[in-house]
C-alpha cells in the first residue's frame, strides 16, 4: 500500500540551506506553512533570514535561525547537529544554498573563481548531506531536494560556465543520492529557469532578463513560489514513488 498522499507536512523537520533570500525564502515559507518545523539556513543574509524567522513565527509556524558558512566542515555538521538538537529529527532537507561568484569565460575563469564556484554550489550539498544522512535514514522517510540551474543545460550563457559545472555536478550527485540511499531516502532535483530573485538583480542586466522573457514559451520567467511548489511537492508523500528525478521549471524553454 502506498503511504496516505497528501501535502501536509506536519511532524516534520526540514533544513533550507541559503533561506534568507529568494528561492531559499520561498521554499522555507512553503515547508512551514506545509507544517514543518523549519530550520532556516543563511550565511550573509541574516537581515532576509531574520524577516523570514519573524515572518513564520507570526504565523505560528516553528523555526530556527542556523548562521553558517557551508564550506567550512565544522560550520555545516554544527547547523544539522544544532537543528536535529533542538527539533528531535530531520526528514527533509534542501540544498539550496549557492550562487554565481562572477561571471567569466572559462579561459578568462581564475582558479579562484573556479574553486569558489565548486565550494559554494557543491562542496557545500555534499557536507552538509552527509551530516544529515543519518538522521534522514532514521527517518525511514527522509527527503533530500537538490536546488539545479538551467545552466545546467545551457553550459552557462554569458560566462556561468564555473557555476554550470558546479550545478551540473548537483545534478549527478542527485543521482548518487538517489541510488545509495534508497529506500529510506528519496532524492531528487528541481531545475529553475531564469527566477526573478535577487540572483539575477545582481549578475543579469534588465535587457538579459527581457531576452529571457521573449525565450520563453509562456513568455515570462520563473517566479521563486513556483519553485517552493515543486519543493513541497518533492518532499511531500505525493511524491512517494519519485526518486533520482528532475523537475524543469522554466515555462519550456529548453525543451529536453
Amino acid at each position: 500500500m502506498i503511504p496516505e498522499q497528501t501535502l501536509n507536512l506536519s511532524g516534520k523537520v526540514a533544513l533550507v540551506s541559503g533561506a534568507g533570500v529568494g528561492i531559499g525564502k520561498a521554499v522555507a515559507l512553503a515547508l512551514g506553512e506545509a507544517g514543518a518545523f523549519v530550520g532556516i539556513h543563511y550565511h550573509s543574509s541574516k537581515v532576509g533570514a531574520e524577516q523570514l524567522h519573524d515572518e513564520l513565527v507570526s504565523k505560528g509556524i516553528s523555526c530556527m535561525l542556523l548562521p553558517a558558512d557551508l564550506t567550512q566542515e565544522d560550520e555545516a555538521n554544527a547547523i544539522i547537529d544544532n537543528l536535529v538538537n533542538e527539533a528531535g529529527r530531520l526528514d527533509i532537507l534542501v540544498n539550496n544554498g549557492g550562487g554565481l561568484i562572477k561571471r567569466a569565460k572559462i579561459e578568462d575563469c581564475t582558479l579562484e573563481n573556479w574553486n569558489k564556484s565548486l565550494d559554494l554550489n557543491l562542496t557545500s550539498a555534499f557536507l552538509l548531506t552527509k551530516r544529515a544522512i543519518p538522521h534522514l535514514r532514521a527517518t525511514k522517510s527522509g527527503r533530500i531536494i537538490n536546488i539545479l540551474s538551467l545552466s545546467v543545460q545551457t553550459g552557462g550563457a554569458n560566462g556561468g560556465g564555473s557555476y554550470a559545472a558546479a550545478k551540473g555536478g548537483l545534478m549527478v550527485f542527485t543521482h548518487t543520492l538517489a541510488k545509495e540511499l534508497a529506500p529510506e531516502v528519496r532524492t531528487n532535483s528541481v531545475m529553475p529557469g531564469t527566477v526573478e530573485t535577487q540572483h539575477h538583480e545582481i549578475h543579469s542586466t534588465e535587457e538579459m532578463m527581457e531576452n529571457y522573457r521573449k525565450q520563453t514559451p509562456l513568455g515570462r520567467n520563473t517566479y521563486a513560489e513556483e519553485v517552493a511548489s515543486s519543493v513541497l511537492f518533492l518532499a511531500s508523500d505525493m511524491s512517494s514513488h519519485i526518486n533520482g528525478a528532475l523537475i524543469d521549471i522554466s515555462g519550456g524553454r529548453f525543451l529536453r
